[in-house]
């Protein structure tokens, strides 16, 4: 797929930052978090090549989904009214009708369900048009995106955007699994937008807990994407925000209610190794300044992932045994990379440089979790065949 950017649009700076990171890198990560990023893949198009075309390709998808909906018809939902008219439909709102003496002139409150293409779902794809066209670099892109923003107006669809929680892209049925494709890239679209709103209004120089919220989010749902892409089905098994049990030989009756749950960010298992890595992404830096010494590692975070991996022991499950523990941070212009074996458990403390390049980025997330180099060869063995 191919997409021509000669012409840039005026609103387009060619380098954006939030912060000190740059705004295609969070783009990535957007991407990696998201579905599509599956699609790419398997296409083999390779997006850490031109991260700064991710908006444009996004754009190019989202308008292709769109139009062919339209072409298929866009879906109808019922949606409940309340309306004065002159004969009844659907029930009589009895309080609204006798209140306003609606009947001495031969009217009636009624409230009924209608069919309309006014959907909450249409709206949000129509909101998303709007808010790419903002940030795309070809101008027949942002012109054919703001088209289809006012052919859906003609259509009867309007511009008050739903919340997220009212299109939800796990919420669909059989009926309406052909709207699933054009309100993911919709909800991409929403994404790639975000960082553009908070640009130069935080300085990321060392990510910390008070940045932007959803910043840390982001870099959680962006790693375990990237691995659960990247990474062969047949050769990894990949858990996000997977709760682990306590090996629990006595409790009180109450404690149940209280006890804090065990949840993990990542569970890499290596099938081929037999080998377990526990992942837990962290938006703040890795070191903070010591007491008796100029940096130390965060005693919390080393606590928390020797809890993880010290108490699956015994489960039942081999590959709980020798199992090792990663807190990933992000960072700016930094890179650590560190271990300790504790009692047959490896936990080691890296980073991800965010002001890096793209392709840099992704050897980093490869590197750290020691697989670059298999995967590497396991790709020149499937290019012979």
């Amino acid at each position: 797929m191919s997409i021509e950017v000669d012409h840039l649009s005026e609103s387009y700076d060619e380098i954006k930052f939030v912060g000190e990171i740059p705004v295609r890198n969070l783009w990535l990560l957007m991407l990696y978090a998201s579905d599509m990023y599956r699609e790419f893949e398997a296409a083999k198009i390779s997006v850490e090549n031109n991260p700064d075309d991710i908006p444009d390709l996004i754009a190019e998808i989202l308008c292709r989904r769109v139009e062919h909906r339209i072409q298929r018809n866009l879906s109808y939902s019922y949606q409940s009214r309340d309306a004065v008219l002159n004969r009844v439909r659907g029930r009589i709102d009895l309080l609204s009708t006798e209140r306003n003496r609606l009947l001495d002139r031969g009217k009636v409150a009624c409230h009924f369900d209608e069919l309309t293409i006014d959907t909450a779902r249409n709206r949000y794809v129509r909101a998303a048009l709007e808010s790419i066209s903002k940030i795309v670099k070809n101008n027949d892109l942002a012109h054919r995106c703001r088209s289809l923003d006012v052919r859906l107006r003609r259509m009867g669809v309007s511009q008050v955007r739903p919340s997220r929680s009212e299109v939800s892209v796990d919420r669909f049925g059989r009926h309406d699994v052909e709207d699933k494709p054009m309100i993911t890239a919709a909800h991409l679209a929403f994404n790639l937008a975000l960082p553009t709103e908070f640009e130069g209004t935080k300085q990321l120089n060392s990510p910390e807990r008070d940045n932007l919220p959803w910043l840390r989010k982001l870099f959680e749902k962006g790693v375990a994407g990237f691995y659960d892409t990247v990474l062969p089905k047949q050769n990894y098994r990949i858990s996000a925000g997977k709760t682990l049990k306590w090996q629990i030989e006595d409790k009180s009756l109450g404690i149940d209610k209280i006890l804090p749950n065990m949840r993990t960010d990542i569970l890499i298992d290596d099938m081929e190794l037999g080998h377990r890595l526990v992942i837990d992404t962290k938006f703040n830096a890795v070191v903070i300044n010591g007491w008796f010494r100029d940096e130390t590692l965060r005693s919390g975070y080393l606590y928390q992932m020797y809890a993880y991996l010290r108490s699956q022991e015994g489960s039942g499950d081999p590959l709980n045994e020798n199992a090792s523990g990663l807190l990933l941070h992000p960072s700016v212009g930094k890179n650590i990379d560190e271990y300790i074996v504790i009692q047959n458990h490896k936990i080691q403390f890296a980073t991800v440089d965010l002001a890096a390049t793209a392709i840099e980025i992704r050897e980093q997330l490869l590197q750290v979790i020691g697989v670059e180099k298999k995967l590497n060869f396991d790709l020149a063995i499937a290019e012979k065949f």
